[in-house]
């Protein structure tokens, strides 16, 4: 009888399970599928958090923990200024003796649930009940006290200065290169007293300044709920007070989270997608959430402090973004704002712009954050996005100028890693050579804006920087400066000059032009192979031609040769155990073979098999890639998510299309997920992906109609998509090794220029 009991539940559970997950997917809103916590424990390096905010605003706030396991939370966060970061001001409830008060509790705590647009959890040992809701510039806490003991707000600057004026608590925290973020918080209960540490302890005292700069609210004996408003600002204290005036006074926390809840369903609803699992969405839905974390909108009523420059300016009626780390972004996360939000893109742009005209040299940024410009990573790819969204319809904003500063800060600005300095020696050398030469074995760096850890990274540099340099060419194309059209378009083919003829990889040469030997794909560069490549080895950065994949091809020796080497590329093994292969390539996880699916550089490649005639390879790639590496779970993403960099390769990858290469103004097919996606776009239109039959086993194309007519090509203009239509795929469970297989009909390389843009 206990077997027949135990088939029972089983099969009740089952049931039940189906029920809800049908009831769920016919009234689910877009908000309700998303998981905050999906990549909360990082396979090696940095996890995604589970942040509330509303879509590219200021204010932003996860839990603080030390990880997603972590037993204990740092306080309350009250802002986080960059992405990734700490809390600038932190919130401490707390009942209990005064002599266990400290700047920052950490509490015991249970309960909690987050999502996009709200928090809330519970302190066990404190027997705090915790509710937040948040807008743009202000947030709101409801902290409810269960104990009948003395109630203390602990409020922290890690670096400022703050003040109690009898109403309020106001002040500011220091960040780097001169930038603060200041507070006005505001209870809704006015303490008896108002305490801060010294070094006999907690005294009386209105202010405080300095590292952990705390004041203590002290409310008597009771149970009680005490509501907090605040407001934040990159300019004064005064405007954060207007901020909250302006977005929370008047507002419960439930009043903030159902507005916040609709804004998140409008941004999201640009997508609509139908068929796939629950989990399918939730992994399309959460991705597409994390596209929103950045950049970050810094304007307020009408002003913004911009730290490139020191001084607050009036932003003229358009919004002034930041906190873009291009490097990763360019890739998919612009290109795919220009679908949801093309007027944001433009004034993404438009800030780069005059982020550029701000900084002391007219360069365009590469990492622009919300303390400036960090210069990162390598090579200067915002020119990328310019070209891109220009190519693609956007024109608000001076294309003149982004071809200026572009061209300022590939030949002006060294182009050594991580390095805001001027050019140098090492930037005559690529002038002249044509590529940036690697440090023989035992050779010491001499060259001062070289990184003493980030290292050249010369072939990595060498092929940024062809690609940048062909974007620059393309956009004075457009502008009709033939002479810097055809300078830049001959200084594109760069990567030839590291093209190793033999192995077929991209391999350093030394600063007489010969190759550095011995030297191994997989192993050679030392940590992150950053003496020869960056994060990631050999074998992704064999790829790293986007704007000509053609040429690269032919280099390669044909479709066959080419077909042969990326399936070496997801085949052949690390080579070493994972602990000694991580240790050197931390940055390289989600590994297939060498195939890294944790770093950006490696997201276009699995759509290169569409260039050789075999699309089917791509469709079997790209949906076991999405299968293993992007689920909804703890460990569901697989690298370094960096805000929207990783995550637009998933929403593009799972409606079906991927750009490939940022300037030409067109996508790449894929395998769609669902049955059905639509893209609804600014201009009132729709662009549509039927998949019929599409499942976790159909995955192959087996025939395709665009707007009606037979379509045998693995892509499609922008053109296409924007004028609105439909995209008819029919799927199989085994690949059509026919269709898409002409070697006519595969996606243009380097120039539209015989290609009808209109198709």
């Amino acid at each position: 009888m206990s077997n027949i009991h135990n088939l029972f539940k089983k099969v009740l559970s089952i049931i039940l399970f189906t029920i809800s997950a049908t009831l769920l997917s016919q009234t689910a809103k877009p908000v309700d599928y998303i998981n905050t916590y999906m990549g909360n424990i990082s396979h090696l390096l940095v996890p995604t958090y589970p942040t509330i905010h509303l879509p590219n605003s200021m204010l932003r706030v996860y839990p603080e923990r030390s990880d997603f396991t972590g037993d204990f939370l740092h306080g309350l966060p009250l802002v986080v200024t960059s992405h990734r970061g700490s809390s600038a001001f932190n919130l401490s409830p707390f009942q209990g003796e005064e002599n266990e008060i400290k700047p920052i509790i950490n509490y015991s705590y249970d309960l909690e649930k987050s999502t996009p647009y709200s928090y809330a959890v519970y302190l066990d040992d404190q027997q705090i009940s915790v509710n937040y809701g948040l807008s743009h510039q202000a947030g709101r806490y409801e902290i409810q006290f269960e104990n009948n003991k003395e109630s203390y707000l602990i409020l922290n600057s890690g670096n400022g200065e703050i003040h109690w004026d009898g109403k309020s608590i106001s002040g500011y925290q220091n960040l780097a290169n001169n930038t603060r973020v200041y507070i006005y918080l505001e209870p809704e209960q006015k303490p008896e007293s108002i305490l801060k540490f010294n070094n006999e302890g907690l005294v009386n005292g209105t202010e405080a300044q300095g590292n952990n700069a705390s004041l203590i609210l002290k409310y008597a004996k009771g149970k009680r709920t005490i509501p907090i408003n605040y407001g934040i600002s990159f300019i004064d204290e005064k405007q954060a007070h207007t901020n909250m005036n302006r977005e929370v006074n008047q507002k419960t926390v439930a009043n903030l989270q159902e507005e916040g809840k609709e804004i998140w369903n409008t941004a999201l609803g640009k997508f609509k997608v139908e068929g796939g699992t629950i989990d399918d969405k939730t992994v399309f839905y959460t991705s597409l959430y994390r596209c929103y974390e950045r950049p970050v909108c810094i304007s307020e009523d009408g002003r913004y402090f911009s730290a490139f420059d020191g001084k607050v300016h009036a932003d003229e009626g358009r919004d002034f973004y930041t906190d873009d780390w291009i490097w990763d972004s360019y890739r998919a996360h612009h290109p795919l704002r220009i679908l949801t939000d093309p007027d944001k893109e433009e004034d993404i742009l438009n800030s780069f712009l005059l982020m550029a005209e701000q900084m002391d040299n007219f360069w365009m940024p590469t990492f622009p954050e919300i303390t400036g410009d960090s210069r990162r990573m390598n090579s200067n790819h915002a020119v990328a996005s310019f070209i891109d969204a220009y190519r693609k319809g956007l024109k608000k904003f001076d294309l003149n100028n982004a071809f200026l500063a572009s061209k300022n800060a590939i030949t002006e600005k060294t182009l050594a890693p991580w390095s805001g300095k001027p050019a140098g020696k090492l930037d005559q050398f690529y002038k002249e050579n044509g590529y940036i030469p690697a440090l023989k074995e035992g050779e010491k760096e001499t060259i001062p804006e070289v990184s003493s850890f980030e290292k050249r990274q010369p072939v990595a540099v060498t092929l940024g920087t062809s690609y940048d340099e062909w974007c620059l060419s393309e956009i004075a194309a457009e502008l009709g400066k033939i002479e810097d059209r055809d300078y830049f378009r001959n200084r594109s083919f760069n990567y030839r000059n590291l093209f190793h003829p033999k192995t077929h990889f991209f391999h350093p040469k030394d600063n007489e032009g010969i190759f550095i030997e011995p030297f191994d794909y997989r192993f050679s560069g030392g940590v992150g192979a950053r003496d020869s490549y960056g994060e990631n080895n050999g074998w992704t950065y064999r790829w790293d031609v986007q704007h000509n994949i053609a040429d690269l091809m032919n280099l390669m020796g044909g479709e066959q040769k080419f077909i042969q080497n990326l399936n070496d590329l997801f085949s052949t093994p690390m080579g070493r155990g994972k602990r000694e292969f991580y240790t050197q390539l931390p940055d390289q996880t989600g590994n297939v073979g060498q195939f890294s699916m944790a770093n950006e550089p490696s997201l276009h490649i699995p759509y290169l098999y569409n260039y050789a005639g075999q699309p089917w390879k791509t469709q079997k790639r790209i949906r076991k890639l999405l299968k293993d590496w992007f689920r909804n779970d703890l460990m569901g993403v697989p690298g370094d998510e960096d805000g929207g960099g990783m995550s637009s390769f998933v929403v593009f990858s799972q409606l079906g299309f991927y750009p490939v290469t940022p300037g030409l103004p067109m996508y790449n097919i894929g395998s769609p997920v669902f049955e059905k996606s639509v893209v609804y776009l600014e201009n009132g239109k729709q662009f549509t992906i039927i998949a019929k039959n599409a499942s976790v086993e159909n995955k192959y194309i087996q025939s395709a109609k665009l707007n009606g007519k037979t379509w045998d090509k693995p892509w499609f203009t922008h053109n296409v998509l924007i004028n609105g239509g439909t995209l008819e795929l029919i799927m199989g469970d085994k690949a059509n090794k026919n269709w898409g297989n002409s070697l006519e009909n595969v996606p243009p390389s380097f120039s539209f220029k015989k290609i009808d843009f209109k198709i």
